[in-house]
């Protein structure tokens, strides 16, 4: 009896010890693998395209924005002639033969022809060599003003934004600037500022200081205003209140999650900041209390030109031309830049 019971008891241990081994040889990957990870602890992967399927390339933000602005025509239209007109007021007068600023009163009131295209003024200058020249000043003004102007903006909207106790005094003084007469307020500044600047800093860096200078502090309103309003609503997404609950600092806040999230304000006043300052400083120039005579703007030789433009309508159709055209460009751009960097747009 005893003998039966053991004999009855080795086939399931011989069953067991198959099992065992069954349930071995599915865990080992191979003999020298070991013992495989549990599933839940093995590393998730991609899945790999089908055969014959494209993955998606990978686009970078820049690549995005770039690809938005092509399909704007009228930005890329602006953006050639811009970069035309730049080049021709930067490299034009060093490779056009005819100066600027020399007088041959021989020559004085000439119509157009092949030596002086847009004929010469009432001293003999050339003027499409001082169209060219003035270029220079005229777009230096305009960035330089526009610029000056979004600092300003930029720094009192994100401000007022954030800290709620700033809002109402800040504000308040945008209000203030915007009740302002602007031309006005620009010809009394530059009455009572243009000789004590012309002596500090001499004729022309004094006017070109006084003149970015007043561009700059009478057009930052708008700017304050838009950056304002889209820091109050970043400062209420998750990732700010995140910051916040970690400690963050404000400052780094403000530099690490606000700016980001406005740059796109940003470039598009901007982009429209240079073409109101270009306008305003060629409105200045016309009536006289811009640049000296001397100093070619587009906007002085407008003014130059008003009492020949019976005898010689090139110089005033040519920088009044100028102007309207570089202001059209720019604003263009601004309306690319805009709709490159709307998440909406980009994502289509």
């Amino acid at each position: 009896m005893t003998t039966d019971h053991k004999n009855s008891k080795t086939p399931d241990t011989d069953d067991s010890k198959e099992a065992g081994t069954a349930v071995q040889s599915e865990i080992d990957v191979s003999p020298d693998a070991g013992v495989a990870a549990p599933p839940e602890t093995q590393e998730l992967k991609a899945p790999a395209a089908a055969p014959g399927e494209v993955m998606p390339a990978y686009r970078s933000l820049r690549q995005d924005v770039w690809r938005q602005f092509r399909k704007h025509k009228g930005a890329v239209a602006g953006l050639v002639i811009l970069i035309i007109i730049v080049l021709s007021a930067v490299i034009g007068p060093v490779i056009w033969p005819y100066d600027a600023f020399a007088i041959d009163v021989p020559s004085a009131n000439q119509g157009p022809s092949m030596q002086h295209p847009l004929g010469t003024d009432n001293l003999g200058r050339d003027v499409t060599a001082r169209l060219l020249i003035g270029g220079r000043i005229s777009l230096a003004v305009g960035f330089a003003a526009a610029l000056f102007g979004l600092i300003i903006g930029l720094a009192l909207g994100v401000l007022s934004g954030f800290f709620r106790w700033l809002d109402g005094p800040l504000m308040r003084i945008t209000d203030l600037f915007l009740a302002l007469p602007i031309l006005p307020l620009l010809l009394v500044v530059i009455m009572l500022f243009r000789d004590s600047l012309k002596e500090l800093f001499g004729p022309s860096m004094g006017i070109f200081i006084l003149v970015v200078g007043i561009i700059g502090i009478t057009s930052w309103m708008q700017t304050a205003r838009v950056v304002r309003s889209d820091v109050l609503a970043a400062k209420q997404k998750d990732y700010v209140l995140a910051a916040h609950s970690l400690g963050t600092p404000n400052r780094r806040v403000i530099t690490r999650h606000i700016l980001p999230n406005v740059m796109s304000v940003v470039m598009v006043a901007l982009a429209l900041g240079v073409a109101l300052a270009i306008l305003t400083e060629s409105a200045l120039s016309f009536l006289g209390l811009g640049f000296p005579a001397d100093f070619p703007t587009w906007g002085r030789l407008l003014f130059d030109a008003k009492d020949y433009l019976q005898q010689a309508p090139l110089r005033v159709i040519a920088p009044g031309f100028m102007i309207a055209l570089t202001v059209i460009a720019v604003n263009f751009i601004g309306d690319g830049i805009r709709d490159a960097l709307d998440p909406k747009l980009r994502s289509k």
